[in-house]
This record gives C-alpha cells, sequence and structure tokens, in this order.
C-alpha cells in the first residue's frame, strides 16, 4: 500500500457561522490584520515594521491562549494559524480592541502557508493541543509528524523552540519520537511553564482528570 500523502489534513473543519453583527466587523478588520494563506514569501520585518522574534502559533482554537500571550510579551511578532473561524474573530477583535500591531492571523491550514514562511525565520513554534487523531486508521493526520517536523524546524532559527503541549498521553508519545528523529533538534518534557496560559482545551481536560504535558526542542544545528 502507498503511504499516505506527508501533507493529509491535520484538521476538522471548524466552520460554525458568526453573527451578523460579528460578521459585518470581521470583515472589515480582517483585511489589515490576515496574511493570506497562499502567495509569495513573506518579509517578516515588512509584516510587522519591526525586528522582533517571530512565533508561529499553531491551532489556537478559541484564541484565548493566543491573545493572552499577546497581552503578556508585546515584543514578540506573533503569527496565529487557524481554520476555527469564530477563533479568528476573536483574535481579530482583539487586535482591533487593544490597538496591537504585533499579530497577523492566518484563516485556513498551516501546511498551505509554512511556504510562506521563511527558512530560519521564526523564534519560536507553538503547538498547544492539537487534534490527537486517536483512531489508527487517522493518525496520518496528526499534525506531529515527520515531513512536518522537518518543515517546522527548517523555519526555526538557531537556538528557536518548538513548544508542543498535550493531554493526550499516546500523542505525547508519539511526538516524542518524532522530535528525537529529528536531527536538528535537542530537548524533551519540561515542567508546565507558568506564563502559558490555560486554554479551555486543557481545562476541559483537566476537568475529565488528565494532566497535559509539555514538550520543548530547540533547534541546535
Amino acid at each position: 500500500m502507498d503511504s499516505p500523502p506527508p501533507y493529509a489534513r491535520s484538521f476538522r473543519p471548524r466552520r460554525r457561522g458568526l453573527s451578523a453583527a460579528r460578521t459585518e466587523a470581521f470583515e472589515r478588520a480582517a483585511p489589515k490584520w490576515r496574511l493570506e494563506v497562499v502567495g509569495a514569501a513573506l518579509d517578516l520585518v515588512a509584516v510587522f515594521g519591526s525586528r522582533d522574534p517571530v512565533v508561529l502559533d499553531i491551532g489556537f482554537g478559541g484564541g484565548e491562549g493566543l491573545v493572552a500571550m499577546a497581552r503578556d510579551r508585546p515584543r514578540e511578532a506573533l503569527i496565529g494559524v487557524e481554520v476555527h473561524t469564530p477563533g479568528v474573530a476573536r483574535v481579530i477583535e482583539a487586535i482591533e480592541e487593544n490597538g496591537w500591531r504585533h499579530v497577523r492571523v492566518v484563516e485556513g491550514d498551516v501546511l498551505d502557508f509554512l511556504p510562506r514562511v521563511p527558512f530560519g525565520s521564526l523564534a519560536g513554534v507553538r503547538i498547544w493541543f492539537p487534534d490527537p487523531w486517536p483512531k489508527q486508521r487517522q493518525q496520518h493526520r496528526r499534525l506531529v509528524r515527520p515531513p512536518v517536523v522537518e518543515a517546522l524546524t527548517d523555519r526555526l532559527g538557531p537556538g528557536g523552540t518548538l513548544h508542543l503541549a498535550s493531554d493526550i498521553d499516546g500523542y505525547v508519545r508519539h511526538a516524542q519520537g518524532v522530535f528525537a528523529d529529528e536531527p536538528r533538534l535537542a530537548g524533551g518534557v519540561v515542567a508546565r511553564p507558568e506564563w502559558r496560559p490555560v486554554t479551555r482545551f486543557e481545562q476541559r481536560g483537566r476537568n475529565e482528570g488528565r494532566a497535559a504535558t509539555d514538550l520543548q526542542y530547540e533547534r541546535i544545528s
């Protein structure tokens, strides 16, 4: 049997509609803060108007974690990628309300967007509570898989970090194996950083008796 394509879709579409008022506000504001999924390679200094370190936040869900990080780290440029339209709208609302200039959003699949991100341009990648795709027939869709980790590592600068959090033990073990096979990365399990916000996904897991594990890796070569 042929192996699955390396860039099989890594998400479940979540295209729940917005109210009429939110749709109007979203359509008005989004062009200022949204990066197109497909296009030419980005000049990130030009995008943000600064040389602040750039972090890619993949799959930010409802947006509460990204918003908290944007508030707490104004000298860190953030690109958030999500397919969940209400989450994208929430982040854009926060950008507008706070007058932020250091946040951009991508509404779509990070696998389609990655070609726009120059090699060596990122200070960090965050993957917090990705879809675990627990069934055996689904696991080729997991975001953390060798060709994707290779592509993400390409885009980290020296010393850049890749931070994954998950409360699914099987996913954590799977991710550890994939990361261990990328020779440019070094790291492993770390204590839960105090600065990492508790997202609703993490809180849901806590309510169901699951504890999150944090994995952090650094690009060493």
